[in-house]
């Protein structure tokens, strides 16, 4: 489908954003030290299936949050609801952080979901792309752009890597394989036609 707002490409129920196979992306963390972990106004949207996950998995990776993070999850649980009404991850009360960060020595942060070995939340693994579900079902992938990871946008033009190339183990894991072999021949007809 074309029209003014850009090409979208359907896969099934899936529609995406030409954006995720335009735009160059590669996260630089050297230069943005983990800072999408401590910055925005909400935690990271969760699925209400990711919840049980994160409870089971809490003893492995709690050690490795801040006390601050740990007397979060104390007080208000797993999530919280976001504004719009959406479960996202909870926060260190007074900022920004997420509960589940992880500092290290120099101030740089990683989640300590990741860091333990276990399951960190899809969206946070498909970052920049964030999906949309629609009421009567399908989804939106869509990049999101946000000005603390400018960065990584350049990284990924100076090296040569696609928002969905960077992606391929997190969309391929979420989606499926089939997803994204279609994903990369969309990417294929459209990019050779620009």
């Amino acid at each position: 489908m074309s029209g003014a707002f850009g090409t979208i490409i359907q896969i099934g129920d899936i529609l995406v954003s030409e954006d995720v196979v335009q735009e160059y992306f590669a996260c630089d963390y050297e230069s943005c030290k983990g800072i999408c972990c401590i910055e925005g106004d909400a935690g990271a949207p969760l699925q209400e299936r990711e919840l049980p996950g994160l409870e089971r998995d809490y003893p492995r990776y709690c050690g490795e949050m801040l006390e601050a993070g740990r007397e979060a999850v104390s007080l208000n649980g797993f999530f919280e609801i976001d504004p719009e009404g959406d479960l996202v991850t909870p926060l260190v009360p007074g900022s920004s952080a997420c509960a589940f960060a992880h500092f290290r020595d120099d101030g740089s942060c990683l989640c300590a979901i990741e860091k333990c070995g276990c399951t960190k939340p899809e969206s946070c693994s498909l970052y920049p792309v964030r999906v949309t579900r629609f009421k009567g079902g399908g989804l939106a992938l869509n990049l999101h752009k946000w000005d603390i990871c400018r960065c990584a946008f350049e990284k990924g033009r100076r090296e040569g890597i696609r928002a969905y190339q960077f992606l391929r183990k997190p969309l391929t894991d979420v989606f499926g394989a089939d997803f994204y072999s279609a994903l990369c021949a969309a990417a294929d007809h459209i990019l050779a036609s620009k």
